[in-house]
């Protein structure tokens, strides 16, 4: 199967450049260049997004933060901003990756396949960490093949962390992500709710792992 790539990039020369390569490396890409269309584009008609962020038509973080409430698309950032501050924010709105401008396209090319192997990010099918199996379809979890029972919102919790396994997930970006917010959606609450998590998974629960002064993340190998 050949993956479908986003590319967002207001550069016509660098657009045409990345999009030539993806098609070398046997991708097929879609090439746009301005933001609001960007936000127009159907998640789930693509594998992963490359994305700029000073784009015409809507900033790249805003469209960052729209693709990431409605899917978990992956998504790698492509910038010629280096600051520290704009990093974080876009690993905080949910990017899987940041890759700044200048770059040689083949370091690129092998960040998307990273990607892509990543079986963690897959839409769909069980997740299965060693003791630990996740069905997204069915909403269902099993512990040592016995059912845990969750709330919606610590089913939510645990699938994000899931499917990004021991990747960082800022408590802010969960607690906006996975809490409704037109009933508690702060940073307090989503810690309430991970240690609810944490006893439901029984001994398991350490995989619920905290990232002091970040967030938390699952502690374990990639899916098998």
């Amino acid at each position: 199967m050949t993956h479908r790539i986003l590319v967002v990039e207001d550069d016509a020369r660098l657009g045409e450049q990345i999009a030539s390569h993806l098609r070398e490396a046997g991708f097929e890409p879609v090439w746009i260049a301005r933001g609001d269309l960007a936000l127009d584009t159907q998640p789930r008609d693509f594998e992963l997004v490359i994305l700029d962020l000073m784009l015409p038509g809507a900033y790249g973080l805003d469209v960052l933060k729209h693709m990431r409430q409605r899917s978990d698309l992956p998504v790698v950032v492509l910038s010629a901003k280096n600051d520290t501050a704009t990093k974080v924010r876009a690993l905080e709105l949910g990017a899987d990756d940041y890759v700044t401008k200048p770059f040689w396209p083949e370091e690129l090319v092998a960040r998307v396949n990273a990607r892509l192997r990543r079986p963690g990010l897959a839409r769909s099918g069980v997740l299965e960490f060693g003791a630990l199996a996740i069905d997204p379809d069915a909403r269902s979890v099993r512990v040592d093949g016995a059912a845990v029972e969750l709330t919606r919102v610590e089913f939510e919790l645990l699938l994000a962390l899931a499917r990004r396994p021991r990747q960082a997930l800022s408590r802010a970006w969960l607690a906006e992500n996975v809490l409704d917010p037109d009933r508690d959606g702060t940073e307090r609450t989503l810690d309430v709710h991970t240690s609810r998590l944490r006893k439901k998974l029984g001994a398991h629960g350490s995989l619920v792992a905290t990232v002091w002064g970040v967030g938390y993340r699952l502690d374990v190998e990639e899916p098998s």
